[in-house]
């Protein structure tokens, strides 16, 4: 006889992994993403917070209700030294702070564009990354 067993843990879910080797999605060509910019901060806990902004502007002919990005970290050899992949939250408002939403609440029209923002808690960002941007890989896209 089996028991099932319910673990609940305070804060963020691991980050989800997408193989890397994993396709992108048929849309992603339609989109382009720019203007990228990072920056770090801490939280309440004393970790750090990785911050990756940009814009993304869609170019087709769908309106965007979703996007899911992998976001690849390299190390100095040009190897995956991190993988995370999270849903695209655009940004709302910028004072007095950063508010996100996600797309479905905002779609992104045909000839659109806004700014994003990705955050990434300390273990995504790995000791051995080289420090520049990663590499942002759109592996799926809802559209209506």
């Amino acid at each position: 006889m089996g028991g099932l067993y319910v673990v609940f843990e305070h804060g963020k879910a691991a980050p989800a992994v997408t193989p890397i080797s994993a396709a992108t999605d048929p849309y992603a060509a339609h989109l382009a993403i720019g203007n990228l910019a990072m920056s770090e901060s801490s939280n309440l806990s004393g970790g750090k917070v990785t911050y990756l902004d940009g814009r993304i502007a869609n170019q087709g002919d769908r309106t965007v209700t979703g996007i899911t990005a992998q976001v690849l970290f390299r190390d100095a050899a040009h190897e995956v030294a991190g993988n995370e992949t999270q849903l695209l939250r655009i940004i709302r408002t910028r004072d007095p702070y950063v508010d996100l939403e996600p797309l479905a609440a905002s779609p992104l029209k045909p000839g659109a564009a806004e700014d994003f923002r990705l955050v990434f808690d300390a273990p995504a960002v790995p000791d051995q990354w080289d420090g520049a941007f990663p590499e942002i890989r759109i592996i799926h896209v809802s559209t209506k």
